[in-house]
């Protein structure tokens, strides 16, 4: 009996994080044992539409849209009526409509009343044509599907499950597809995962070795294999299964698949099996849902425009008593004069009346004006944005865009800043800057006396003319270590063909002798053109070989294994065999892993290259340790077989592949270090420490490895050495991670017992209270998190203890973390913090934390950073003026870098003009303080007095806000013109 586990067409809609299906069967079509439940494994057999269909799995529609031409009408209006003001038009028109009770026309409510419905509705559709466009042109490309044994051209939203479809150069990848064959030898194939990760350096994609040779049509039509896998998830960089064919089975990894928004690179085509699709794929599960951002103006608004109805209802219940009372008492003496209208029968019931009238009659009490008020101010803001020269981009000819007018009052009320780290803070430049081979610093230039030359007063750069494949952009300073290579220094040559070995670059040949180097990442491209400026150049390779030409000689290496890099490893290796039949491992990594697999006889070298590795790190360089270890052939052997039978295991396959790999990582023979500067973004450290003194508080949000970001972090001043102590959390359990945030509350509670009379803070503050005393807590401390332990932390019985212990925190770094888990740690942070929040991305892979975000924002973190306008205690002295320097930015193009990303912070500093008028004090707004909130104040005060702006003040939540606006409503205040405003 074969049980099958269904999907939910619900279940889709909500997983599908707003992305719903076109077309969902009916359940009444299931038969009992099929009923739709929780999908606990996924079956795939190719070529089997009929088969995959009894699964009910989601097809390869999608749609983004909110409405259609029956929902339209419905739905806009429901969402337009939970505004308050147009929710009381609406109530008005109602009781306008009564004849009884209407002292006016009901003409003078509808008609701005339709206006405005009119006019935001046209908003709306025009917004939503362009979702349907987006879709439909996502739908309807083109793929070509294997049906009956013939190609056929479908479009994208009638692929199904189980297809198989071919792909050529330059495609987008339909779905989430097993890769079964390739136009490359060994069933290779180059993707580009900007759309997923942000990255566009090409990744390598593999077949199994069963289905490579799979190349014609007729072949991959009689292929009848079955795939049992896990279920749709939004790990990017997992996937889990096997594949049953000609009863063997074949395990599966993230290596053998091609994941929807890839595009196929330098592969004339491949086949694949489609195994998710639609909402179901890992592009669609890590997309975050849209919301609709309301401001905190916009709150206030809405809760005192209640307040202010409540007021008008109570002026009617008063009046509407008061004429009861008269009608009962002198009314009915005058009933043959002044009758009452017909159906009013009673003093009671024409005070009734009398109410909705009183209602209609005071409506204008209701201080609809405000929203246009507020409206017309933000639209200036962003014209004012638009229209700013000194916002526009000259590099790229690009202005400033504010693309919305909702949210511009909020800029200066941000109190967290969440930024991606690559493309932010950094240029995602690498330079390979200074290196130390066999106990040897090199790369920083001496005068005669010994000293080291500053930057200013640097020679020319080494001449690499002796080299014919030299890269002629790469650039180094120190002659010395290409005359030790010239001399034929050993440890030199070994180091550099490391580092021309020991890599995933790609190679493409455009001539002859241009060599273009396309590597997963930035920092590996600079190592593997820093070896072939030297002499050691990396040609070509296949999936068996690696060919490097040694100073001008070509040498091909027979590659035995790649023992991959991972967040856990933190190192990566290859075996290879020289042409004269020596097997050596080459193995690079960070210092913390690599120093302890050495071999014990040399620990002199180890102490000077970690004195030099401490030198790098202090500079901000990115470091890593290069190893190197020889292999007898008969050990090698025996490891290799163990290696295939872990690899073909159905249980704890990667638990058995580390341990393997672990055990040839020992016992090497340490070559020497490389320090790689990735340059920031320009200004980064100056904006850090704006935004530090005006209590911002940056988290950095990257997929980056922990070492990288943490040398970044201290490359921006986010992290420092005085410091009191940087906490890393690293757990690979729900109570490993437990342990070590609770670690890090206590060493921050002990680091701070006392407040200074005598009483601890448990003393004197109950529980409920831990997050403001870790809040004041004394002392600097930061907290960096892995994404395998940021997956725990954000588990909900755990949530509020990472909350806890990273608000504390002056800076907090997530690693590896995936672009849902940004979205969900966003989303935590305004949960509990009640905060306005500010996201800052440069990729696709932001635009879920993006979608979190009450503010988002594009390109470098010099170019998103939110108004700031300080006006200084002493009006003599010069305000600082901090203004935003790029558009509100987001989603342009997968995986693009906006057109602002180079514009950078301007600091302006503007001298306050002619003193205020006697008697008037200065104001000093803080960060959250807005321009716009004081002149609704004004308003208000202008229109009703006094009375109505301290219950507007009694409304407002923040403590922190009503103590600057009592003093500006109880003192006459000055507020300097400048240059961001006319002053108060």
């Amino acid at each position: 009996m074969l049980c099958i586990t269904q999907r939910d067409p619900h279940h889709l809609r909500a997983k599908g994080d707003g992305l719903h299906l076109c077309h969902v069967p009916r359940r009444a079509s299931l038969p009992p044992q099929w009923l739709p439940g929780p999908e606990e494994e996924r079956r795939v057999r190719a070529n089997a539409r009929e088969y995959n269909e009894k699964f009910q799995y989601a097809s390869n529609c999608i749609k983004t849209s909110k409405y259609n031409i029956v929902t339209f009408l419905p739905v806009n209006l429901f969402e337009q009526f939970q505004e308050v003001a147009n929710t009381y038009f609406l109530f008005l028109l109602i009781l306008q409509l009564i004849p009884q009770i209407s002292s006016l026309s009901w003409f003078t409510t509808i008609v701005p009343l339709v206006l405005v419905l009119t006019i935001t509705a046209v908003k709306d559709a025009t917004d939503d044509y362009f979702r349907h466009k987006s879709d439909n042109q996502v739908n309807n490309r083109q793929s070509q599907v294997l049906i009956g044994g013939v190609l056929r051209q479908e479009q994208w939203m009638n692929v199904r499950v189980g297809d198989i479809i071919k792909l050529e150069n330059n495609q987008f990848v339909a779905a989430d597809l097993l890769l079964l064959c390739s136009s490359e030898p060994h069933g290779l194939c180059y993707i580009e995962t900007a759309e997923l990760d942000g990255e566009t350096n090409m990744k390598v994609r593999q077949a199994t070795p069963v289905t490579s040779e799979l190349a014609d049509i007729s072949t991959l039509a009689r292929f009848d294999g079955e795939v049992i896998c896990e279920p749709p998830n939004n790990k990017l960089d997992k996937f889990g299964g096997t594949l049953y064919w000609k009863e063997n089975k074949y395990p599966l990894s993230n290596q053998n698949m091609l994941l929807r928004g890839c595009v196929l690179r330098n592969t004339e085509w491949c086949f694949g099996l489609v195994v998710f699709a639609g909402p179901d794929t890992k592009l669609m599960q890590n997309s975050g849902r849209t919301t609709f951002k309301r401001t905190s103006i916009d709150r206030l608004m809405n809760t005192l425009v209640l307040w202010i109805f409540g007021f008008l209802v109570c002026m009617g219940v008063i009046l509407a008593i008061g004429n009861a009372i008269w009608e009962h008492e002198v009314g009915v003496c005058f009933q043959i004069y002044l009758p009452w209208d017909e159906g009013v029968h009673s003093a009671v019931f024409s005070g009734f009346l009398s109410f909705w009238s009183y209602i209609i009659i005071l409506n204008t009490v209701v201080p609809i004006s405000l929203y246009v008020s507020v409206e017309v101010i933000r639209l200036g803001h962003s014209y004012f944005i638009n229209w700013d020269k000194k916002m526009y981009c000259a590099k790229r000819r690009t202005p400033a865009e504010a693309r919305t007018t909702t949210l511009n009052e909020e800029l200066g009320q941000i109190e967290y800043i969440f930024s991606d780290k690559t493309g932010t803070l950094t240029q995602n430049i690498m330079v390979f800057s200074k290196c130390s081979v066999n106990g040897h610093s090199y790369g920083d230039v001496q005068d005669v006396l010994g000293h080291k030359v500053e930057l200013g007063e640097r020679p020319e750069p080494v001449d690499f003319s002796f080299n014919p494949l030299a890269d002629p952009g790469f650039q180094f300073w120190d002659p010395s270590l290409l005359e030790a290579v010239k001399l034929g220094d050993p440890h030199v040559h070994e180091f550099f063909r490391l580092l021309s070995l020991c890599h995933t670059v790609m190679s493409e040949e455009k001539s002859e002798g241009e060599l273009y180097y396309k590597a997963q990442s930035p920092d590996e491209g600079a190592l593997v053109t820093a070896a072939r400026n030297f002499g050691f150049v990396f040609r070509s390779r296949t999936p068996k070989t690696i060919t490097v030409h040694e100073l001008g000689r070509a040498i091909t290496y027979q590659l035995l294994a790649i023992l991959d890099f991972n967040n856990i490893r933190k190192r990566m290796s290859v075996i290879v065999r020289s042409p004269e039949g020596k097997i050596r491992l080459y193995c690079k990594g960070a210092d913390t892993i690599l120093l302890e697999r050495l071999q014990p006889s040399n620990q002199d070298l180890t102490n000077v290259t970690t004195d030099h590795l401490n030198e790098y790190a202090g500079e901000g360089l990115r470091t890593l340790v290069l190893a190197c270890k020889d292999l007898e052939e008969s050990y090698y052997e025996d490891w290799a077989e163990r290696l295939r039978r872990a690899s073909g295991a159905p249980e704890a396959r990667e638990d058995r592949m580390a341990r393997l790999y672990d055990e040839v990582e020992h016992d090497m023979t340490l070559l020497g270090a490389t320090a790689i500067e990735d340059k920031l973004q320009q200004g980064v450290p100056e904006t850090i420490a704006i935004l530090t003194l005006a209590n911002i508080k940056i988290w950095v949000l990257t997929g980056d490895k922990q070492e990288t970001a943490v040398n970044i972090g201290y490359s921006c001043k986010m992290l420092t050495d005085d410091m009191t102590e940087v906490f890393v959390v690293t757990g690979h359990t729900v109570l490993e991670v437990r342990e070590e945030l609770r670690k890090a509350r206590e060493k921050m509670m002990d680091g701070s017992r006392s407040m200074g009379n005598g009483f601890s803070y448990q003393e004197k503050l109950s529980s409920s209270k831990l997050t403001s005393v870790l809040e004041a807590i004394a002392g600097e401390y930061a907290l960096v998190i892995n994404g395998h332990s940021l997956a725990h932390a954000l588990e909900a019985d755990m949530e509020v203890e990472f909350l806890e212990t990273a608000c504390a925190c002056k800076a907090v770094i997530c690693c590896r973390v995936t672009p849902l888990q940004k979205a969900q740690v966003v989303e935590l942070v305004k949960k509990y913090k009640k905060a306005v929040t500010l996201a800052i991305g440069d990729g696709a892979n932001d635009v879920s934390m993006i979608k979190s975000e009450s503010w988002e924002g594009a390109g470098s973190l010099c170019a998103a950073v939110p108004s700031l306008l300080w006006c200084h205690p002493c009006a003599a002295h010069p305000v600082p003026l901090f203004r935003s320097r790029t558009h509100r930015g987001g989603h342009q193009r997968a995986g693009g870098h906006p057109g602002g990303a180079g514009l950078r912070l301007l600091l302006l500093t503007v001298q306050v003009p002619a003193a205020p008028s006697p008697g008037a004090r200065p104001l000093v707004l803080p960060p959250h303080v807005q321009i716009p909130l004081l002149l609704l104040l004004q308003e208000l005060c202008l229109h009703y007095g006094p009375l109505l702006v301290r219950l507007f003040l009694w409304l407002l939540s923040s403590d922190r806000v009503r103590p600057v606006l009592h003093h500006t409503v109880q003192h006459r205040v000055h507020v300097a013109a400048c240059a961001g405003h006319g002053g108060l």
